[in-house]
């Protein structure tokens, strides 16, 4: 066999300051598997930051399961610029975009590799996400095109792991954080979703439907931050399908509060990532007699 070698292939658009200049901060929010509830963490982690006063968006790039337009209750496709840019769609104080929004109903995306992650590019650099103190990614499962694509094009300040407690979801979970900590972005910590039932007539106790401690554990393995527990509540489901998460639509529950500590402890832990640390060369020392 004495074919030539192929040429190499060009290097990857490296990320770098000109790439959403007018966002604060990027973060995104991932999972090893599917069905941990990573969307409508993502959705409702947007909405607890956005309450705090920050002005947040929501790239929904989960190009083969786009779930934002159903969580965020909308029905309409973007508009354009006249330089052919993308305008977002406003909903709740958040800017979003979303495969989601230019498909209909039940319509697969039957796409390769380079079409989803050409369309994260897009979304990327086509999208008018003007100026953002967050925003928020809602990463595809697993750690495939779409996940590197992202991992390598965007500023990305740090990011999210969703889990369940049960076992299946924190292996899965731990190859998600690995990517990411393999390829250099900081992971802000872990979140573990469903964590608990407690029933309204016991407010008490608390039922540990999927095992218990699983979020901890993966974070205290891998020496990141365990972020919080978010507990199972029916209205989370309920809210979803309506369009009006359980941020939004009962900010007194127990769920929509646990965000909001979660995403308090977010915003603390991205400030941290954000400043630069002081080498002792830097100081300006004054000898006095």
């Amino acid at each position: 066999m004495n074919a030539p070698a192929p040429p190499a292939k060009p290097p990857v658009q490296v990320k770098d300051g000109s790439i959403l200049p007018r966002v604060k901060y990027c973060i995104a929010v991932a999972s090893g598997k599917g069905g941990v509830g990573k969307s409508t963490t993502s959705v409702n982690l947007a909405l607890a930051l956005q309450k705090s006063g920050a002005k947040v968006g929501i790239m929904d790039v989960d190009v083969y399961g786009p779930s934002l337009p159903l969580l965020m209750g909308i029905h309409q496709q973007p508009q354009a610029t006249p330089e052919k840019k993308i305008l977002p769609i406003e909903k709740d104080g958040l800017r979003l975009m979303s495969l989601g929004f230019f498909l209909e109903e039940d319509s697969p995306v039957i796409w390769r590799g380079p079409m989803a992650t050409g369309m994260v590019s897009q979304f990327v650099k086509d999208v008018v996400w003007g100026e953002l103190d967050y925003l928020i990614i809602d990463m595809p499962p697993g750690t495939g095109d779409v996940a590197l694509t992202l991992t390598q094009q965007v500023p990305l300040t740090g990011a999210v792991i969703v889990t369940t407690s049960n076992d299946l979801s924190t292996v899965d979970a731990r190859r998600g954080l690995s990517m990411f900590q393999k390829v250099d972005v900081p992971v802000i910590g872990v979140i573990e979703n469903m964590s608990y039932f407690t029933p309204p007539e016991l407010p008490d106790k608390k039922y540990y439907l999927f095992g218990q401690g699983g979020g901890q554990r993966i974070a205290d393995t891998l020496g990141v931050d365990f972020l919080g527990e978010v507990p199972i509540d029916p209205r989370v489901a309920e809210s979803g399908d309506r369009g009006r998460p359980i941020v939004v639509d009962h900010p007194e529950s127990d769920t929509a509060k646990a965000f909001s500590n979660i995403a308090q402890e977010v915003a603390n832990r991205v400030e941290k990532l954000a400043k630069p640390s002081i080498s002792i060369l830097d100081s300006n020392i004054t000898w006095e007699k």
